[in-house]
């Protein structure tokens, strides 16, 4: 096929068409053809191609016009295409949980994004070939044939992100993100988490210049509200917690200065997974503090930077390099010294090591947690939700705010802005009410205290301790509180002479 031949061949005049005149030529081994309204039109198109065989220009065989007469059209982006460049940009500046959360997200909506066609892979094999691989740059290559399949379909068959315009595609999309892979509706968290990812993919196709506007603040797409608040009924108690850390202790006595650091200084997990002795400032007596720079949050290889399951990281919602320090009471500088005594360190001066050496892991504390659970609890009680997970930050920050310690100190040792303090405790604070009420009481009768009825007594107290929350367990602490309660026999004394 010789794209240089090129024949143009005289002006047909085909009388009674819409556009009755015809240039016909061949080119590179195909007849062409092209009808215009007036002849002088026609000729002017002609002449062109004349002048374009005579430079000697080469044809293309699909258009049979000049190759140089082709102009470059807009490229078509797709959303496959453009929600894997935007895992590839934010990926350096996540942490390892929000590069696994991105890309769950990215997962779950891009197969709504496709066109039908006839033959279409699983749905669990194509939310998990696009999730470990084509929103994971890490590992963005496969050795799976079948993934590799999938993959290829997914990318074939994703539509132009300009469809997304489109406020019916749009929906759908946004419908997508509301189901789980079984067809059930996911959590009011989960939906308003994979939306944000959602609208931020949006955001940036604007920034690239690919959409106009973002077409998700087009849309009333009504986002499930998420309760923030902690459910009093998964806190524990103060003697449901000396209870957990008691069995803790019979269970692994390694784990019982880890648990203290939850309860007793309300750390994070993963930040005391890095608390180091370096940190500690562990007196003879008295209380200590506790210098938090780093956590060490735990997810699969596949999200971390350095192969490892645990990655070092700053402090949560804190700027990197931030540092917050946590007074301790006694009892947690008595367990840590003991810990440090009869444990040591591991090799980078952590004072939490796995059975092998390196980081413990959530599912190593995890086991012994609920078997904790079960010999503090009971069958009944551990069947529940109060303290189902290993975490013991929830009670420990009730506790101090039941304390009546100042919200703002304690939302700078949590970690936490007040706002977000008083919004996710608030149902854990217990017996304030009946203040209140009295405060009440006062105000609205404070001359004729005597004829104003009390409606705040134990008969008439409208608070009702939960009765799971609140249940009594013998606790390491609770014979010596017993034993202190216990009347005491009482002598009789002389009067002095001065007051016979």
């Amino acid at each position: 096929m010789n794209r240089f031949d090129v024949s143009v061949y005289a002006i047909r005049h085909r009388p009674g068409r819409r556009r009755p005149f015809e240039v016909r030529w061949r080119a590179a081994g195909r007849a062409k053809s092209k009808s215009f309204l007036t002849r002088a039109l026609a000729d002017s198109y002609r002449a062109e191609l004349v002048r374009a065989a005579r430079k000697g220009m080469e044809f293309d065989s699909q258009t049979g016009e000049p190759v140089l007469w082709a102009e470059p059209g807009p490229v078509t982006v797709t959303w496959y295409q453009h929600a894997a460049a935007y895992v590839a940009m934010k990926w350096p500046a996540l942490a390892a949980h929000s590069r696994a959360s991105v890309a769950e997200a990215l997962a779950t909506v891009t197969p709504a994004l496709t066109r039908a066609t006839r033959v279409r892979p699983p749905a669990a094999q194509l939310r998990a070939a696009l999730y470990q691989h084509a929103f994971n740059p890490a590992r963005t290559a496969t050795s799976d044939e079948a993934t590799a399949r999938v993959l290829t379909w997914a990318e074939q068959a994703s539509l132009p992100l300009a469809r997304l315009a489109d406020p019916i595609v749009l929906r759908a999309a946004l419908d997508a993100l509301t189901l789980r892979l079984d067809g059930g509706r996911a959590a009011a968290n989960t939906i308003t988490r994979k939306r944000a990812v959602f609208h931020g993919a949006l955001g940036y196709a604007v920034e690239a210049g690919l959409l106009d506007s973002n077409p998700a603040d087009q849309v009333s797409w009504q986002v499930p509200k998420a309760a923030t608040a902690v459910d009093p009924k998964v806190v524990a108690s103060p003697a449901q917690a000396e209870a957990l850390l008691a069995a803790v202790t019979r269970i692994r006595p390694v784990l019982a200065a880890f648990f203290g650091c939850l309860y007793y200084g309300a750390l994070r997990p993963e930040e005391a997974i890095a608390l180091r002795l370096a940190d500690c400032y562990l007196p003879a007596c008295g209380w200590g503090m506790l210098t938090l720079t780093r956590a060490a949050p735990r997810t699969s290889k596949a999200w971390t930077g350095n192969g490892t399951s645990h990655e070092q990281r700053g402090l949560k919602h804190r700027p990197e390099g931030s540092a917050r320090t946590v007074p301790i009471p006694p009892v947690l500088v008595t367990m840590l010294r003991h810990h440090y005594r009869c444990y040591g360190t591991a090799a980078d001066g952590c004072l939490f090591r796995g059975a092998r050496g390196g980081p413990l892991s959530e599912s190593s504390y995890g086991r012994t947690w609920h078997a904790a659970r079960t010999l503090a609890l009971g069958p009944a009680v551990a069947a529940t939700t109060l303290a189902r997970r290993p975490d013991l930050r929830h009670a420990a920050l009730s506790l101090w705010l039941n304390a009546g310690a100042a919200p703002a100190e304690i939302a700078q040792r949590a970690g936490h802005s007040i706002t977000m303090l008083l919004a996710v405790y608030t149902h854990c604070i217990d017996g304030h009410g009946d203040i209140t009420n009295r405060q009440i009481e006062r105000a609205l009768c404070p001359t004729t205290p005597a004829y104003c009825p009390k409606a705040s007594g134990s008969a008439n107290r409208r608070y009702r301790p939960d009765p799971v929350r609140h249940m009594s367990v013998p606790g390491p602490h609770s014979r010596a509180r017993t034993a202190d309660c216990q009347p005491r026999a009482t002598t009789a004394r002389t009067p002095h002479k001065d007051h016979r």
